[in-house]
């Protein structure tokens, strides 16, 4: 079952303008390690949440926790890239 690891503060803006609120999820896998990734909430509610495949595995919930909280607002754009993508 995923978990809410960390709601961004800062909001993300597409090339069309869009506004996303972004969060990191996480969830333990078969073999007990953890997988994050990132998802994209518009704030317009009739378009799609984009969420991007694996961006980690970390041994421990804590080290996904200190993952997550290095995120710049940098690293979403490719991050939003690679969700558009994964659909």
């Amino acid at each position: 079952m995923a978990e809410l690891i960390q709601q961004y503060t800062s909001l993300f803006q597409d090339k069309n303008g869009d506004t996303y609120t972004v969060v990191a999820r996480g969830a333990r896998d078969a073999i007990g390690t953890w997988e994050g990734w990132l998802e994209f909430h518009p704030k317009d509610k009739t378009k799609a949440v984009w969420s991007t495949g694996r961006e980690t595995t970390q041994p421990e919930k804590s080290a996904l926790e200190y993952w997550a909280s290095g995120l710049e607002p940098l690293y979403f754009e490719g991050a939003f890239e690679r969700a558009k993508t994964n659909h």
